[in-house]
C-alpha cells in the first residue's frame, strides 16, 4: 500500500529521533512481489555473485553427504528473501545430493528445506513458485522424486530458530552484513545523532561510530554462530556469503563507498528542499562490512565451529543490455533499502533519490573503479 502524501508530511514533521525508532525485524524486508522495483526483478547482482562461488557450495554439500549419509537431510536457507535465487540454490543442492546418492547406492534420503527470513518477507512469492519448481525437479527423473518437505520459517537468525541437532546444511547468501539493529551508540545521551551527514561509516565519522558498528557486528555474528552450532548436527556444514572489506580501514572504495554515494544522494535532496537536514542526519543503515580478521576472531571465540574455508572475491561488473552499472546498482540497492527509507522519509523521495544514486555511481566509475568485495565461509560443526 502506498504511503500517502499527508502521511509523508507528518513523518517529516516528527522529531528526527522519533522517525529513527524503527524495529528492524518489523520494518526491514526486500521489496516483495514481481514488480519493477521488486527484489525478485532486481537481484541479478546477488545471483552473479552466488554463481561465482557455486562450486564451493556443491563441494561442501558433497563432502557433507558422504560423511553423514543421512536418511533425512535438513537444509536451511537463512535470509532467503523473495526472489528466484533461493530456489536456484536449493535445486543445485538437491541435484548434487541426488547425484552422489546414486553413485553410492543410497536412495532413501528425504529432504527437509526451510526458507527463513524476517516475518515481513514476501514468503508467498516463494510458495507460488513451488509447483513449477517441483515440475523442474521431476524432469528426466523416471523413478520419481524422493520426499521433499518445504516450508517458511519466519524470524531473525540472530537467535535460535530450530531445535537442537536439526540441520545438516545451512546456506546464507548476502544477509549477514545486515545487523540486528542500528547500533544504539550512534546517539549520545540526549538522543542526538553522532554520525551527521552520513548513513554509514564515512571520512567525517567520529571514531565512536566505527566502534559502535564493530561492536554490534561482534554481538550479532557471535549470537548467529552460537545459535547455528546448537542447531547443526555434528559434522554439519554452513556456507555463508556476505559483504566485507579488505583491511582494517573502514572507509575504502569498496562497499563503504556505495553508502557514501547514498549519503551524497540524500544531501542533494536536502539541498533541493525535498527532505530536512535533521531527518537525514538521523538515518543510519544497519549494515556492517567486516574484515577477514574480525570474522576469524568471532569463529575462534565461539569454539565449536571449524573454519574450513574463508575466501575473498570481487563481483563481475559486466553491464546487462542497455543498463549502465550505476543503474544496476541503484535498482539493486533500492530493492533492498526501500522498506527502511520509506519508513523513515516516506515513499515520495524514492524515484529522485535513486535517480541521483545511479547517476553518481556512473560518474564515480568513470573516474576510478569501485571494487566491493565479498567473503565466502565454510564452517563445520565439530
Amino acid at each position: 500500500m502506498a504511503i500517502g502524501h499527508n502521511f509523508t508530511n507528518k513523518l517529516e514533521r516528527l522529531h528526527p529521533t522519533e522517525t529513527k525508532k524503527m524495529d528492524v525485524e518489523k520494518a526491514f524486508h526486500m521489496t516483495g512481489g514481481v514488480g519493477k522495483t521488486s527484489y525478485a526483478k532486481n537481484s541479478s547482482l546477488q545471483k552473479k555473485a552466488s554463481d561465482k562461488v557455486k562450486h564451493i557450495i556443491i563441494q561442501t554439500v558433497e563432502e557433507l553427504y558422504l560423511a553423514t549419509t543421512p536418511k533425512s537431510i535438513g537444509i536451511a536457507d537463512l535470509g532467503c528473501s523473495s526472489g528466484p535465487n533461493t530456489l536456484s540454490i536449493i535445486k543445485d543442492i538437491f541435484q548434487t545430493i541426488q547425484g552422489i546418492s546414486h553413485k553410492i547406492m543410497h536412495h532413501s534420503t528425504e529432504f527437509r528445506v526451510y526458507f527463513n527470513d524476517l516475518p515481513t518477507n514476501d514468503f508467498n512469492s516463494i510458495f507460488k513458485a513451488l509447483p513449477e519448481f517441483h515440475k523442474l525437479l521431476r524432469q528426466d527423473r523416471k523413478n520419481g522424486l524422493p520426499s521433499i518437505f518445504m516450508g517458511g520459517y519466519p524470524g531473525s537468525f540472530y537467535g535460535r530458530l530450530f531445535p537442537n541437532s536439526y540441520l545438516h546444511f545451512v546456506h546464507s547468501s548476502y544477509s549477514l552484513h545486515w545487523l540486528s539493529r542500528v547500533p544504539p551508540a550512534l546517539y549520545d545521551e540526549h538522543k542526538t545523532p553522532l554520525n551527521k551527514g552520513c548513513v554509514y561509516i564515512c571520512e567525517s565519522s567520529p571514531s565512536v561510530v566505527s566502534q559502535a558498528y564493530s561492536l554490534q557486528f561482534q554481538e550479532d555474528f557471535s549470537l548467529f554462530l552460537r545459535s547455528r552450532s546448537e542447531e547443526l548436527v555434528v559434522g554439519g556444514r554452513m556456507v555463508l556469503i556476505f559483504l566485507g572489506r579488505r583491511g582494517p580501514e573502514h572507509v575504502d572504495r569498496g562497499n563503504s563507498f556505495f553508502w557514501e554515494i547514498l549519503s551524497r544522494s540524500f544531501a542533494t535532496l536536502v539541498s533541493q528542499g525535498e527532505i530536512e537536514q535533521d531527518v537525514f542526519d538521523s538515518y543510519d543503515v544497519h549494515f556492517y562490512a567486516p574484515s577477514k580478521e574480525e570474522i576469524e576472531e568471532e569463529v575462534k571465540k565461539e569454539g565449536s565451529l571449524k573454519l574450513e574455508r574463508l575466501e575473498m572475491f570481487e563481483m563481475d561488473k559486466g553491464e546487462d543490455g542497455s543498463e549502465s552499472y550505476g543503474t544496476q546498482v541503484a535498482v539493486a540497492v533500492r530493492a533492498i533499502q526501500e522498506s527502511m527509507i520509506s519508513h523513515h522519509f516516506g515513499e515520495r523521495i524514492l524515484d529522485s533519490l535513486f535517480e541521483n544514486y545511479g547517476r553518481l555511481v556512473d560518474e564515480e566509475m568513470a573516474k576510478e573503479d569501485i571494487r566491493p568485495i565479498s567473503f565466502v565461509l565454510v564452517l563445520r560443526k565439530i
